[in-house]
């Protein structure tokens, strides 16, 4: 029993990695650029699998001294308990093909958020540092082209003018209870390196008419925050806030 469940696990994995890959949602997981790369290890990966299945190193002769360790072992109470191994087996095959393969895939939320520093990747905010538009239009800017230059120290007469059209999810600011985040995770490489960015939104009462981690529309422009003890000087005070539905890339690369 011992010498497949390695194996099976294994090709789960990669089963569910090949998946994930065709059907786009490994995103959730790696940068885009490697892609191909993870595929393609992955099939080679599951070949040598299916081979090491296929071969079964397992020997007759090991087979018979296994029965024999069971006769030994009968007497003693070995064969009671014998059951406990293979079902304990099935079960973790089963757990995996369930996490893997028929759960869907989970975003990253608030809770990854409050074990990183919000805006607190320098890298993550002006590795891609955006190019102001000759004409003045910032209709295309995302949350972290915004993030970006509230980071960069704009000031008020910078954003006086400036409406930003963003979607993202709600997450908390940890020492204004009026104000929020409307929020995406930049990855570099991986989810485990996701770094959190966002743009602070005035809205007193928010907690009342949005959860945490929903996802939102804002069309807002910029405005001094009315709290002069609040970290955050500059803040969007929309007029309304649009929940919506969690976009097919919620990352940004």
């Amino acid at each position: 029993m011992a010498h497949w469940q390695g194996v099976v696990l294994s090709l789960i994995g990669l089963i569910a990695t090949i998946w994930l890959g065709l059907t786009g949602e490994l995103a959730l997981y790696i940068h885009p650029r490697y892609f191909v790369f993870t595929i393609i290890m992955a099939v080679i990966a599951a070949v040598f699998a299916l081979a090491a299945f296929a071969l079964d190193p397992a020997t007759p002769n090991d087979h018979d001294h296994d029965h024999e360790n069971d006769h030994e072992h009968a007497g003693e109470g070995g064969s009671r308990w014998g059951w406990l191994w293979p079902v304990g087996s099935v079960l973790t095959v089963i757990a995996a093909i369930v996490a893997l393969l028929i759960l869907p895939p989970s975003t990253l939320t608030t809770a990854t958020v409050a074990q990183r520093d919000l805006n607190g990747s320098a890298s993550a905010l002006t590795l891609k540092a955006p190019a102001l538009p000759s004409k003045g239009d910032y209709s295309a800017f995302t949350v972290r082209d915004w993030a970006s230059l509230l980071r960069s120290g704009a000031g008020h007469d910078f954003f006086a003018d400036k409406t930003a059209t963003v979607t993202g999810f709600i997450t908390p600011d940890k020492t204004d209870p009026n104000v929020f985040f409307v929020a995406r995770f930049v990855v570099t490489c991986c989810a485990v390196d996701a770094q959190p960015i966002g743009i602070p939104v005035y809205h007193p009462g928010w907690q009342n008419e949005y959860k945490t981690d929903s996802w939102v529309t804002i069309s807002s422009s910029f405005r001094s925050n009315p709290n002069p003890a609040s970290r955050e000087a500059i803040v969007l005070m929309p007029d309304s806030i649009i929940p919506t539905t969690q976009p097919a890339q919620p990352y940004v690369y």
